[in-house]
């Protein structure tokens, strides 16, 4: 196997600072001026200022992990080789304008290249990467912390199988089928010839289909679909700790989520508070600072949330707004940015992460890892609208979750395809 040499991006280490280690038995080169644009953004009171300072700590521990020095290469016990690029040759035989940080990153690159290493130029910038293709490099994208959108587990399946066993689940409650390999918690659609069916949950622990939860009143929502309908049934179970709902707009993801929340909370006593986060990242232009304390910032994020409140408290049938301030009075509804979950400990609560397409592996995992004892969380949302420039359907939070969770028992997933906001609604993500 020939050896090469990867040559990684700012964008990549901001993405995952241990990518450094992620390439066994062959050559890691961090051009300085990487480590220049890192240094600018440590101090940031965010991820990308907290991920900074992780590379530099994880390049400063190198020593004890390895034998060599960052000039040379330090050489790791999974064969890695690792180094700085401190060469900068000025003279760049293509027009590329040099005062530019991600020109003098592929420079950095190209010379390696021209000395004879087998170069391979890595970053998540699509434009980067179309620049060291025409140059002449062989340019990829970071393939770790990604999970095939197209693969990805649906969490529900369709089984063909007889009348008699759908009316022995039906008489029974729990069926066992032959050769049945489902994920945990996998929901399961059955129908037979003679137009049978039924929808069941399977149990990993009896290895059966056992049915849905009794359907419970959710603020005047009722499910219009049978993917809503399983949703609802993943949501309403305390033991799934972990739930991911996946769908184009008007699936109902967040409206249900928030609706099962509501019933949690308010009605069953299960949780204390609903804690309601999004990713702050603008669709299209930005319009700019948002004047205000946070929580007069955060409405505007918000809206979305706010929307689905005042729709749930209209379908319950009292006086709508009397509800809706009753609701927001109790303080048992929290709204926090992503930015601010961070060091906080969040026991027995009802976290709903919306927008979560537009996450990081590794901002997820932060997230995740704030739950505490008792505590529920819910990521929502459709990996094929991402807002952030460096991820995509493959590398976002959201679709790594979903490859990473399935087949662990204390977790829940469907994936909604049928839009249910409005006839104008489906059509168009039908067909735009």
């Amino acid at each position: 196997m020939t050896k090469k040499t990867f040559v990684l991006d700012t964008n990549v280490l901001l993405h995952d600072p241990e990518s450094i280690t992620k390439f066994p038995r062959h050559n890691v080169v961090i051009p300085v001026t990487v480590l220049e644009e890192l240094d600018k953004m440590k101090r940031l009171p965010n991820d990308l200022g907290k991920n900074s300072r992780a590379v530099f700590r994880l390049l400063d521990s190198l020593h004890t992990l390895g034998s060599g020095d960052l000039n040379h290469g330090v050489l790791l016990e999974n064969g890695t080789s690792v180094r700085i690029q401190l060469e900068i040759k000025m003279d760049f035989p293509y027009n590329f304008t040099l005062t530019l940080n991600d020109n003098r990153i592929i420079l950095a690159a190209y010379l390696l290249q021209e000395k004879g290493e087998h170069v391979v130029f890595v970053s998540k910038d699509f434009a980067a990467r179309i620049k060291a293709e025409a140059i002449g490099l062989k340019a990829q994208d970071y393939e770790n912390l990604k999970y095939s959108y197209k693969s990805i587990y649906k969490g529900i399946r369709k089984i063909e199988t007889s009348k008699h066993d759908i009316d022995l689940f039906y008489k029974d409650g729990v069926v066992s089928l032959p050769h049945l390999d489902c994920q945990p918690n996998e929901y399961c659609i059955l129908t037979s010839p003679e137009h049978s069916s039924a929808v069941a949950k399977y149990d990993m622990q009896k290895k059966a289909l056992e049915p849905l939860l009794k359907p419970v009143a959710l603020w005047g929502l009722k499910p219009r679909n049978v993917e809503q309908k399983c949703a609802i049934d993943v949501l309403m179970r305390d033991d799934i700790k972990l739930v991911t709902l996946i769908g184009q707009a008007g699936t109902g993801k967040t409206l249900l989520a928030l609706a099962c929340g509501m019933r949690k909370v308010f009605d069953e006593n299960v949780y204390t508070r609903i804690l309601v986060s999004r990713p702050v990242v603008p669709l299209g232009r930005d319009i700019g600072y948002l004047p205000g304390t946070k929580e007069e910032k955060l409405f505007n994020w918000m809206q979305p949330i706010y929307d689905n409140l005042e729709f749930l408290c209209d379908s319950s049938g009292a006086e709508h707004s009397e509800t809706l301030r009753w609701v927001m009075e109790s303080k048992k509804i929290e709204m926090e940015a992503v930015t601010y979950i961070r060091g906080r400990s969040l026991p027995k609560m009802y976290i709903i992460i919306d927008e979560a397409q537009n996450l990081t592996p590794h901002e997820v995992k932060t997230i995740i890892s704030r739950a505490g004892e008792g505590t529920k969380v819910i990521l929502t949302g459709d990996p094929s609208q991402i807002d952030n420039p460096y991820l995509d359907k493959d590398s976002n939070g959201l679709t790594y979750t979903v490859g990473k969770f399935a087949d662990q028992k204390m977790y829940g997933h469907i994936l909604l395809e049928k839009t249910e906001r409005s006839e104008l609604a489906a059509l168009a993500a039908e067909i735009l």
